[in-house]
């Protein structure tokens, strides 16, 4: 299978939340990159369709980014694409990634427990 990322993603463990049609849906982030994450839950989404979710920040602060979801396991989760994303989250996105890289030392195969406890 080919590589469609343009961005190297990470291994992480971020608790999530992410929102469709007023609903709330709890998610665990397992990979993250610069360009989208992979959300694992049980809510179901559609292929190119837009969703909002928050993400948990190690200092206890939450940051909201909008994906389009690009591929999706019906009971597992959906991948994003980061959509619109100012500098600010962007930011915090990079920060999250030097945390976790900083976190798996100089393993090919990074992993990261951000979540607060």
């Amino acid at each position: 299978m080919e590589e469609r990322r343009s961005k190297p993603r990470l291994s992480v463990n971020l608790e999530a939340v992410w929102d469709r049609e007023s609903d709330n849906h709890p998610a665990l982030i397992t990979d993250l990159s610069l360009g989208g994450c992979y959300l694992n839950t049980v809510g179901e989404t559609r292929t190119g369709e837009t969703v909002g979710f928050r993400v948990l920040l190690p200092d206890g602060d939450w940051l909201y980014v909008e994906g389009e979801v690009r591929h999706h396991s019906i009971g597992r989760g959906f991948g994003v694409k980061f959509i619109d994303l100012d500098g600010e989250q962007e930011e915090k996105i990079e920060l999250l990634l030097r945390l976790a890289r900083e976190s798996g030392g100089e393993h090919d195969s990074i992993s990261a427990n951000l979540v607060a406890e």
